[in-house]
């Protein structure tokens, strides 16, 4: 479940537009096997960013360990 927060803007690089632009950033948990028996094994958080300009949308792994 991921959760917004309107009042604040968030402005990145966007590799696509070559600027900062305003992005949406949100925390998702994503499956990461293809194989139904590991897939509740396989879950981890990304940061999904996209940007509201061109819409380019790059995720995140946040525990690269």
């Amino acid at each position: 479940m991921a959760t917004t927060n309107d009042d604040v803007d968030m402005s990145e690089a966007c590799s696509n537009c070559g600027r900062e632009t305003p992005h949406e950033v949100t925390l998702q948990i994503q499956t990461e096997s293809t194989k139904r028996e590991n897939a509740e094994f396989s879950r981890e958080p990304y940061r999904v960013s996209e940007c509201l300009v061109c819409g380019e949308t790059t995720n995140t792994r946040m525990n690269n360990a």
